[in-house]
Formats: structure tokens, C-alpha cells, sequence
């Protein structure tokens, strides 16, 4: 896919981006319980990443958001905890390297803010995800980590930056 770009969102981004990753889960039937689509800041991104040691990104083609991802800190993590976060892309980008590029974006940013390590959830049957985490250097660890609220995201790895 060529003519996308890769930059921070702004606040007139939010609700395209609220509506992709709504999107996202309706397209992968991902439970709505105890994940992502109930954070109650999910219309708020920008104001949400708009933090110290937080920063969120979004593609962009032709005026288009088609993905999206960010880190934070891990809540009720040690400070050197960030989480990779909200890593949503519409169908017509996968498979196409953009998201390695982003979170190569997003994992670059959680180094410069002095994060050692990056968390990270995701769904079992999300196997495309996980592939490009494990290429990248995550790896499975058998219990959750932090306050992320995800209770339905029974997949957590973990990676040093």
C-alpha cells in the first residue's frame, strides 16, 4: 500500500478512530466485555494519549484513518512498564508490512520515553497479530500484568525494548 502516512493523532481524529476499532471488533466478533471497546475513554483518544510517557498513532491514507496504535505506562506496573496498546488496522492493511511499521513507530517511542520493557494483550484466534509480535521479540507469558480492566484477553506477552 503506498500514499500512507504514519503520525500522532490529533483531537479531530477521535471519532474516526473510535470508529475503526468498533469496526475492527464487529468485523472479528471479538468480545465487547472486558476489552478494549469498553474503555470508557474509546471516544477520547486523543485526549486519553495526551499524557506524560503516552503517545498514540494513526494511519492515514487519503484523508482516511485505517489503523491505529499506541503505548502508555502499564497501569499498577513498575514504571519501566509500558503496553502496547489499542493495535487496530482495517481489513485492506493487513498483510502488508504497515503494521510492523507502526508499532516499530510505537516500540522506538516507549524506548525514547525510558520504558525497558513493553506488555501487551491480545485474542487467541488473533494467530496474524501474534506472529508479528513473536518476529519483533515479544514473547507468551502465562499471567497478565498490570490493571489493564481486559479481563476477556487471555493472550499476554511481554518484550524488552
Amino acid at each position: 500500500m503506498e500514499n500512507y502516512s504514519i503520525r500522532k493523532i490529533k483531537k479531530d481524529d477521535n471519532q474516526a478512530v473510535a470508529q475503526l476499532i468498533r469496526a475492527v471488533f464487529d468485523e472479528l466478533n471479538i468480545p465487547k466485555v472486558g476489552t478494549a471497546y469498553e474503555d470508557p475513554y474509546l471516544d477520547l483518544m486523543f485526549e486519553e494519549y495526551n499524557k506524560p510517557k503516552s503517545v498514540y498513532y494513526v494511519v492515514e491514507k487519503e484523508g482516511k484513518i485505517i489503523g491505529s496504535a499506541g503505548v502508555a505506562p502499564l497501569e499498577n506496573e513498575a514504571d519501566t512498564i509500558c503496553e502496547l496498546q489499542k493495535m487496530y488496522f482495517l481489513p485492506e492493511t493487513r498483510g502488508l508490512g504497515i503494521g510492523g511499521k507502526v508499532m516499530a513507530v510505537c516500540l522506538q517511542s516507549a524506548k525514547d520515553f525510558g520504558f525497558e520493557k513493553c506488555y501487551l494483550e491480545t485474542m487467541p484466534f488473533m494467530h496474524d497479530a501474534q506472529k508479528l509480535y513473536k518476529k519483533v521479540g515479544f514473547e507468551y507469558i502465562c499471567s497478565p500484568m498490570g490493571s489493564t480492566g481486559h479481563t476477556s484477553c487471555p493472550v499476554w506477552m511481554l518484550k524488552d525494548l
